[in-house]
C-alpha cells in the first residue's frame, strides 16, 4: 500500500520547533496554518497554536509535530514547505509557496 504524499511539506527545522512549541502547553494539538485576505500583498499567513481539529482539516505530521490547515487555506498552500528560520534579527515560520506570483519583502503576505 502507498502511503499518500502531504500536500504541504514541513523541514526539520520546522518540525522541531513545531514540537518544542506543542510541548510547551499539552493542550495545544496542533499549529495551525492559515491563509487569511490582508496584508500588503493581498493575502497573508497566520500561525496560531490550536487545541481544535476540525473533521475536514488537513494534518501533517512529522517528528512529533503536527500542522492543521483548513480545506481553504489548503488551496492556497497545495505544494507549500513550511520551515523554520532563525537569524541574527529574529526567527520565524515561512513557507515556500509556488502558487505566490509575488510577496512582500517580509514574506508574511503574498499574491496568487
Amino acid at each position: 500500500m502507498r502511503t499518500r504524499e502531504p500536500p504541504v511539506s514541513l523541514t526539520e527545522s520546522a518540525a522541531k520547533r513545531i514540537a518544542f512549541l506543542m510541548s510547551k502547553d499539552a493542550a495545544k494539538t496542533a499549529l495551525r496554518v492559515q491563509v487569511k485576505g490582508g496584508g500588503c500583498s493581498g493575502f497573508q499567513y497566520d500561525f496560531v497554536l490550536d487545541d481544535k481539529i476540525a473533521k475536514e482539516d488537513e494534518i501533517i505530521e512529522k517528528d512529533g509535530a503536527r500542522v492543521a490547515i483548513d480545506p481553504m487555506s489548503l488551496m492556497y498552500l497545495a505544494g507549500s514547505r513550511i520551515d523554520f528560520v532563525e537569524k541574527m534579527i529574529g526567527s520565524q515560520f515561512t513557507i515556500g509557496n509556488p502558487n505566490a506570483t509575488s510577496s512582500c519583502s517580509c514574506g508574511a503576505s503574498f499574491a496568487i
